[in-house]
């Protein structure tokens, strides 16, 4: 199922074009991601706070990107979890898209400590080399770390969201099972019924610990996560209490739906999904 995934975000390339690579947290495009399409969405910083910043976790400095109205104050949060690609100009552009709307917004880099996943062209070896490594845990503290730094640099974390593409995707369901103060949550293709860290347990074996409102967005396409485990996903939460999560699955649409420098790129389903992401977040009091 790994491989059916992959290969939505990846089709088949020439990976041997390396401009535009990122060359620090947010900017270029990840060498596995090039070619970009001509569709690809670039939001401007005009009104925004919006660039690298670096967030302590322990004595670790973890780099991140930010983005945020200028001038501003007790501002709604959001963090924004990568795909396995890493912080590259989509990951920021979420975030400026989120910082317009009056959010700051942080995107942290979630994969730095075990390589640089922009710089790889071969994603079986970027998995098994640098995602696989980042476990549940790891990547739970640094995104507390990410709130910490938010509440201290004008974010308002009683009002707190997260979102996440892919990987990002499971991280949102993940991270919603580990802070009982989540305020709202929007998942993006995160596979629910396998996880990329050995010994991680799967979403559905952490569905107990899930009490935030959560909405899922998943193409019926998409070939590595498969609509049974969703069903089964929804059948854990209700069992155990939550009845405060939704899931939105669009007919005949991939994986990556949303990445619009990529040609699984779906703009109906995109722009549709998008809107439900605000609408949830705003219902829920993050807004």
């Amino acid at each position: 199922m790994l491989k059916d995934e992959i290969d939505s975000l990846a089709p088949s390339r020439d990976f041997n074009r390396r401009s535009f690579v990122q060359t620090t947290v947010g900017s270029g495009f990840a060498a596995a991601v090039l070619p970009v399409t001509a569709q690809t969405i670039a939001t401007d910083t005009a009104g925004l706070e919006a660039g690298p910043v670096t967030i302590p976790v322990g004595d670790f400095k973890m780099p991140a990107y930010r983005a945020a109205p200028a001038g501003k104050k007790n501002l709604p949060v959001v963090l924004v979890a990568s795909e396995i690609f890493g912080v590259h100009e989509h990951i920021a552009d979420v975030c400026r898209r989120f910082a317009k709307l009056g959010y700051l917004a942080i995107a942290p880099e979630l994969f730095v400590r075990h390589g640089d996943a922009g710089a790889y062209t071969d994603i079986p070896k970027l998995v098994s080399e640098v995602v696989s490594k980042a476990s549940g845990a790891q990547v739970n503290g640094d995104l507390d770390a990410a709130v910490a730094w938010a509440a201290a640099n004008g974010g308002d974390t009683s009002k707190l969201a997260i979102t996440g593409f892919c990987w990002g995707g499971g991280t949102t369901w993940r991270y919603a099972a580990h802070n009982p103060k989540l305020t709202a949550a929007a998942a993006w293709y995160g596979p629910v019924a396998r996880s990329y860290h050995p010994g991680d347990k799967t979403i559905i074996e952490l569905a107990g610990s899930i009490k935030a409102p959560v909405l899922g967005l998943y193409g019926a396409a998409d070939g590595g996560i498969p609509v049974e485990t969703l069903t089964q996903l929804e059948a854990a939460l209700k069992a155990a209490g939550n009845t405060r999560c939704e899931f939105v699955v669009y007919p005949d649409t991939p994986h990556a739906f949303y990445a619009d420098y990529r040609p699984s790129y779906r703009k109906a389903a995109a722009d549709d999904a998008w809107a439900r992401c605000l609408a949830w977040f705003r219902k829920n009091g993050v807004a």
